[in-house]
């Protein structure tokens, strides 16, 4: 009798692992999902939004491709801060600037797709001088963080490269200390073996 009681407890504790695991597993695919829904609808929008740039005639097509224009530059912008700001704690708060300026994208974004869905040609035309102006400001913002934190990322892999060959040749001298300034040591040096 103890040993079915004991068997059956067993039997409990591994149908709970179990449940335990399965339950795991699902809230992890919960999480990713999550992630990349919004990934995969802003991909499919992006898409959308270059078909109509490159299909649409007049100032439709213009705003389409301003569209495309602003969203291109902040995700190209975004990728090269992210990719150095675990490194330069700088970069972090141009991050924050980057967000900022994507809040003027967004609202920017949002006057765009209501002027692409405008049926009225003289409307459109009418605010496009405007919606320009503003999204050309934002892709310079973008693209000034982007290529300033280019240039520093240059800059510091130039410097530590610079650093590196320096410490390179010390150590260099270091492993040569059998030469000294008056001249070679006598005798016979031990090479690698």
């Amino acid at each position: 009798m103890e040993a079915l009681a004991v068997l059956l407890g067993l039997v409990v504790l591994f149908l709970g692992a179990v449940v335990g695991l399965i339950s795991f597993a699902v809230v992890k695919t919960g999480r990713a999902v999550g992630r990349a829904v919004p990934q995969a609808r802003r991909a499919a929008e992006d898409v959308g939004i270059k078909a109509r740039a490159l299909t649409r005639a007049g100032a439709h097509r213009q705003v389409a491709s301003l569209r495309a224009e602003v969203r291109g530059s902040l995700a190209a912008s975004r990728r090269v801060l992210e990719s150095g700001a675990a490194d330069d704690a700088q970069l972090v708060d141009a991050l924050g600037l980057l967000g900022r300026l994507d809040a003027h994208a967004e609202t920017l974004d949002a006057e765009l797709r209501l002027l692409e869905r405008e049926p009225d040609q003289a409307r459109v035309e009418g605010r496009l001088a405007a919606v320009k102006e503003r999204a050309d400001r934002i892709v310079h913002s973008a693209s000034s963080l982007r290529w300033a934190t280019q240039d520093r990322l240059h800059r510091f892999a130039a410097d530590d490269l610079t650093r590196l060959g320096e410490e390179c040749q010390t150590e260099a001298g270091a492993l040569r200390h059998w030469t000294s300034a008056s001249g070679p040591a006598t005798g016979v040096e031990a090479g690698p073996s």
